[in-house]
């Protein structure tokens, strides 16, 4: 590495002894070649006394202090740290107790900036994340670890792009809080032991600090609110199963790695081919990858929308593919650009005092319908309940009415029996009145008695007829034949008894009106009935 030209030269490996001298078309083995890239920077951290030896200190003030001016200029930005494992990603990224990395560094520079700002119309607001992707899953590393793990879901907003839903958001107010929200993530994050790496990152770690500046003119009465977010990541080593000789668990997490990265790469290929930009060629541009990889996903606004993004790909003389792998995977990400712009929001005293009230009047136009949806829902209950109320009575009613009607149809055939008995036992009476039964004779010699019910006018009582005195209602009559003739007085025994049968009838009909008012008295509302008093007759009911 030059940093004078920023040129990268990797050197092919020596080739077999056997193969020296033989054209490439005869070699045994694949003839490999020397690369050259070219990058904005170049850093060489390999042998500490050579003289291009480069410290932590200087990969900060190249890369990390221009991106958080951009910060405080209102940009988002985002650094993430790309290569093969074992090669010091994550040494760039966190560094050690005695050689913080970039991480460290930029939150310690951010608070040193804050501080020195004396104006009291500047007003800072911090607050950090920290979230690892590990096979395709995300979990929150700023909260204790679970068995099982507890994995967070990904929502995409339409202004704000892709989010981790429930995510914690501590704010911290100092370096001291900011560093303890970090130690206690790098706990939480998964790491274990390869054959190439004894402290491998089993999985992407993404650190976010959202930096919000709220400016007030006194002058003008206005305010200004300035928001960027600063995604650092810490992206797991890509690796081969046959170097690491992974197997078990560690071989799967390689393979979901693996897969994250070569989706990382295939977005980046599709972001910067210049052949989506040529006009007249195709009908549309080709679609981003990004949802294939929840990490590319997660990145999808660093990586092609509104951030400013640097890529620190980091090599190790280790493998040559894997150098040279990363090395295109670097050069292919250079062409990318991106469209970045100012996250701030003008805002007068005047307006915001507009928007707070209209807030408050729709908050309160709001509580006020939920409270006349409660009130008429509350409402339409009860007049359901009582409407549901009368109802039942309205069936009991009808149920009892049914009973009843039952109950005086019974009544009525009784008594309309009743009646037509007494009918016929009246109509033979009158028939009898009618067809009196004629007179009984009996035949005599002559000169016999013949007893007659009438007196004989001529023959009083107390005058002699002859020498016996003859009954009262005997006459003599010269045909030999007694005549009952008492057809006088059967009429008024007749009459007697017909008189004696009419009054019996009224009676009667009074016992029966009299017998059907006790019935309806007997019925009380709700077809409850009462105790039967003694002496009182029931007829056949429900």
């Amino acid at each position: 590495m030059d940093p004078r030209t920023q040129t990268t030269k990797l050197r092919a490996p020596k080739l077999d002894p056997e193969d020296e001298g033989k054209p490439k078309s005869q070699a045994r083995g694949k003839v490999l070649e020397d690369k050259s890239f070219i990058f904005d920077n170049s850093f060489w951290s390999h042998d500490i006394d050579d003289d291009h030896y480069a410290h932590q200190e200087d990969v900060y003030n190249c890369l990390g202090e221009e991106f958080l001016d951009h910060n405080f200029e209102g940009y988002h930005t985002c650094i993430f740290a790309y290569g093969q494992t074992g090669s010091g990603k994550s040494y760039t990224m966190m560094g050690t107790a005695d050689q913080p990395g970039l991480i460290p560094r930029t939150c310690e520079d951010l608070f040193q900036r804050i501080e020195s700002v004396q104006s009291p119309d500047i007003s800072f607001n911090i607050r950090v994340s920290y979230f690892e992707v590990y096979n395709e899953h995300v979990r929150d590393l700023l909260v204790p670890r679970t068995d099982p793990p507890h994995y967070l879901r990904i929502r995409e907003s339409p202004s704000e792009g892709p989010y981790v839903k429930d995510l914690t958001e501590a704010t911290v107010k100092n370096f001291a809080e900011l560093m303890k929200c970090m130690r206690k993530g790098d706990v939480s994050r998964t790491v274990a032991s390869t054959k190439m790496n004894d402290t491998s990152s089993r999985s992407h770690a993404v650190f976010t600090i959202t930096l919000k500046q709220i400016h007030h003119d006194l002058s003008t009465d206005e305010t200004t609110e300035r928001t960027a977010r600063i995604r650092l990541v810490d992206l797991a080593g890509s690796e081969r199963a046959k170097s690491t000789e992974a197997t078990g668990q560690r071989l799967r997490e390689g393979s979901n790695i693996n897969k994250s990265l070569t989706t990382l790469g295939r977005v980046i290929a599709a972001l910067a081919d210049p052949k989506q930009g040529r006009s007249g060629k195709r009908k549309g541009k080709d679609v981003v990858p990004y949802r294939d990889s929840i990490l590319t996903w997660l990145l999808k606004d660093s990586l092609g929308g509104n951030s400013k993004t640097a890529m620190i790909a980091c090599i190790s003389p280790s493998d040559y593919e894997e150098t040279l792998s990363t090395l295109r995977y670097a050069d292919q990400a250079k062409r990318i650009r991106t469209r970045a712009r100012v996250n701030q929001d003008h805002l007068s005293a005047a307006e915001r005092d507009k928007q707070i009230a209209e807030m408050a009047e729709t908050i309160r136009t709001l509580q006020l319908s939920v409270s006349l949806a409660t009130a008429n829902r509350r409402e339409s209950e009860i007049q359901n309940e009582k409407l549901e109320e009368y109802q039942q009575k309205v069936e009991k009613m009808q149920r009892l009415m049914e009973e009843t009607k039952m109950v005086s149809e019974c009544k009525i055939k009784q008594l309309q029996t009743e009646n037509e008995a007494l009918r016929n036992h009246l109509k033979l009476a009158l028939d009898s009145l009618r067809n009196p039964i004629p007179p009984v004779t009996v035949e005599k010699r002559r000169g016999s008695l013949s007893p007659v019910t009438e007196y004989n006018k001529e023959n009083r009582p107390g005058s002699p007829i002859s020498d016996v005195e003859p009954e009262p209602d005997l006459i003599w009559e010269d045909e030999d034949t007694i005549r009952i003739k008492g057809r006088e007085l059967e009429a008024h025994d007749m009459q007697a008894d017909m008189e004696d049968l009419l009054m019996d009838i009224n009676l009667f009909k009074r016992k029966l009106a009299s017998d059907h008012e006790r019935f309806r008295a007997i019925q009380k509302p709700g077809g409850r009935k009462r105790r039967r008093a003694l002496g009182e007759v029931w007829t056949n009911n429900r």
